[in-house]
């Protein structure tokens, strides 16, 4: 089996495009962060999106795995822009599991008016019903073929301060998260564990407190005896992966999709209970694997 994983694009919509009243409060912030600081890093990520689904064909990908953060400010628009541009994506064989990013939450009112799931509640299905809390669609649980589940943990969440942009698994999720990984239907299974925030940073340290998964020791407990398996994130928008001492499963972070100049991802190759992960990068017109760089996730 051939899975995908990509996180990080960060469409957005014109400004001018965003009604005045979602522009009240951290929104305005982050919008002015976008027009000084990182305004051109993802001019082309439409394009780069629609490449995307041309690379998942060229390399006959089953199931395609995204980490969140489609979106800069989490606006209406930019929630449906994302929906639209993914929707070829989602048509993989063996479907399509995902879980927001902050940017996708970035302020109370996304939660208030539901846009997330207006838009992607039809991509948030589980196969293991019993094992939801906490009112929503999590944990999700997805099963691949016969050697294969993904179990899906939000730590997305709005922050309205604006120097404020880190993430939490709820409580009710990390014990949820335990009971689903135990369970005798995942277990024997390669598991890719999947989350926004990344647990650890490239060097095997913790993110800084503001920008970071706050209860990351948490999730490296519940997922500590994974095997096979890995653990899928973003956030950070560099491609790396790192072990962590006392957890069995390697951490992947695929960075930004299509950040400009950091472009990446990972393609999973899952046989008889290995697997083999194989970077992927943008070259200046398509994605492409990065061979010599692989590495053999069951090492």
């Amino acid at each position: 089996m051939r899975v995908l994983h990509f996180s990080d694009v960060h469409l957005r919509e014109p400004a001018g495009a965003v009604p005045l009243r979602d522009w009240l409060g951290k929104r305005l912030i982050g919008g002015a962060n976008l027009l000084l600081g990182r305004r051109h890093a993802f001019d082309d990520a439409p394009a780069k999106v629609r490449a995307l689904d041309t690379f998942r064909r060229e390399q006959d990908v089953d199931l395609v795995i995204c980490t969140g953060d489609y979106t800069a400010l989490g606006t209406r628009g930019e929630i449906q822009l994302a929906r639209e541009a993914v929707e070829p994506l989602t048509r993989a064989p063996l479907g399509y599991v995902h879980v927001p990013g902050n940017h996708d939450l970035y302020a109370l009112d996304v939660l208030r008016q539901k846009r997330f799931r207006e838009h992607f509640g039809d991509t948030l299905a589980t196969d293991l019903p019993e094992h939801l809390v906490d009112g929503g669609p999590w944990p999700i649980v997805r099963f691949a073929g016969d050697d294969v589940a993904v179990v899906a943990v939000n730590s997305a969440r709005p922050n309205p301060r604006p120097w404020r942009s880190n993430g939490r698994i709820p409580d009710e999720q990390i014990e949820a998260l335990g009971r689903v990984l135990a369970d005798e239907r995942v277990r024997g299974r390669f598991v890719f564990v999947i989350t926004h925030y990344a647990p650890r940073l490239e060097n095997g340290e913790p993110d800084k407190r503001l920008h970071g998964l706050v209860n990351a020791d948490a999730f490296l407990e519940a997922c500590r005896d994974v095997s096979p398996g890995a653990i899928l994130c973003g956030h950070v928008h560099w491609r790396y992966s790192v072990r962590v001492d006392g957890v069995k499963p390697r951490i992947f972070c695929a960075g930004s999709a299509t950040k400009t100049g950091v472009e990446g991802l990972w393609v999973f190759d899952v046989e008889a209970g290995r697997a083999r992960a194989t970077p992927g990068r943008w070259d200046g017109d398509r994605y492409v694997v990065v061979e010599d760089e692989a590495v053999d996730v069951s090492d």
